[in-house]
């Protein structure tokens, strides 16, 4: 992983992990290549303090601390391993309610700070110096505020796998699946590991946790050997669904508002693990403020309903729906996914609701790439998401 984040607090306030640290990566990619590594630490005042003193010589709490890290003896070649930031948590919650914003807000500032003084920027120098950096803060936040105008896209590979287990053998292989799409382009990997194993296996999570550069969505039922096998793996994000023996692809959302208590429990694991958690639901209200109250990071919200509306009437009202549940979800906190259904006639219009922050496709990229292929597929994809997200 290019960024590391570490939370190290006692009671840690409320914030959006996963979207900190896509911030961090982006920033990072932008500003020293796709080779680049650090690390962040978010700490209490305490540590920052005790750090403070130990290395820099200074009393009391601070809210970013950067150490620069010279290229070390054995060191991978071609890795670029920067340094390491440590921010309070603690001061930041201050700062931030100061100055109106929400914590991810400076959080997000806090790093760009820390990552500047990383690339070799130092505000104490002197008056040029100052500005210098403030110019080079100003550029990073540029780039992190370009970035957000576009949602993201995840493939699910899934579908790959099932042509796969069509005859048992070994190809096509959804792990290198997984490597030309994001060689492509894409901003994630999906798969389901169903229980009865109808189309990803055990050894194709433990691969691509092994081989995802960007990141990987598990997706799966809240059971308890699924709960033991993620925090095992510990992909980047598991997104809790619904699942039946004689479906043939997830049909609903998950039920939060029924099974609250259930669903709040598996979150807690998954949190304990640290693992951030989505839970993909209908866009239903009540569905979205069980959500809320469970604890969970994100929600996907299922857009099966749009996909399969039959005439322009039933599609603005579905559109509309689904729109009004994206703001409700924002609303409360939530990182905002959508996905089920979703092709190249209908996603450039939910592209351009700029709650929605990502989308996840498979069936109808993996269709696709049976005539074009995976690669062309992939783009021609993200040419949609990428265009109405901007637009």
């Amino acid at each position: 992983m290019p960024v590391l984040v570490r939370t190290d607090h006692p009671d840690p306030p409320c914030f959006n992990p996963v979207r900190f640290t896509r911030a961090c990566g982006i920033l990072l990619r932008a500003a020293a290549g796709p080779e680049a590594e650090l690390s962040v630490l978010l700490a209490d005042d305490r540590e920052i303090a005790r750090i403070n003193e130990v290395w820099l010589g200074r009393c009391g709490p601070t809210n970013v601390i950067s150490f620069g890290q010279a290229e070390q003896p054995g060191q991978e070649a071609g890795c670029r391993i920067l340094g390491d930031i440590a921010i309070s948590l603690d001061t930041a919650r201050r700062e931030a309610g100061a100055a109106g914003l929400e914590l991810d807000q400076r959080l997000e500032s806090l790093f760009v700070h820390g990552l500047a003084h990383l690339l070799g920027e130092d505000h104490e120098l002197g008056p040029a110096e100052e500005a210098r950096m403030a110019g080079q803060e100003r550029r990073l936040h540029t780039i992190l505020s370009k970035e957000k105008l576009m949602a993201d896209l995840c493939i699910n590979v899934d579908h790959v796998a099932t042509v796969r287990q069509a005859r048992g053998g070994r190809e096509p292989d959804p792990v290198l699946a997984a490597g030309l799409v994001e060689l492509a382009g894409a901003d994630g990997i999906v798969t389901h590991l169903r229980e009865d194993r109808r189309h990803i296996q055990d050894r194709d999570i433990r691969l691509l946790r092994e081989t995802v550069q960007t990141r990987l969505n598990l997706e799966m039922a809240a059971t308890g050997e699924m709960l033991a096998l993620a925090a095992a793996i510990r992909p980047d994000i598991v997104t809790l669904v619904p699942e039946r023996r004689e479906e043939l692809t997830t049909e609903g959302g998950l039920d939060v508002a029924r099974t609250e208590a259930s669903v709040a429990e598996a979150v807690g694991r998954l949190h304990d693990a640290g693992i951030p958690v989505s839970l993909f639901v209908d866009p239903e209200e009540r569905q979205i403020d069980a959500a809320a109250r469970t604890g969970a990071d994100c929600v996907e919200i299922h857009t099966g309903r749009y996909a399969d509306a039959g005439d322009p009437e039933a599609v603005d009202q579905e559109f509309d729906h689904l729109l009004a549940r994206a703001r409700q979800a924002r609303d409360l906190g939530f990182r905002v996914h959508a996905g089920h259904g979703l092709n190249y006639r209908n996603t450039a219009r939910l592209a351009a609701v700029s709650e929605i922050e990502e989308f996840s496709i498979g069936h109808a990229v993996v269709s696709r790439a049976v005539l074009v292929g995976l690669t062309a597929a992939v783009r021609e994809m993200l040419a949609l998401v990428k265009r109405g997200s901007a637009g």
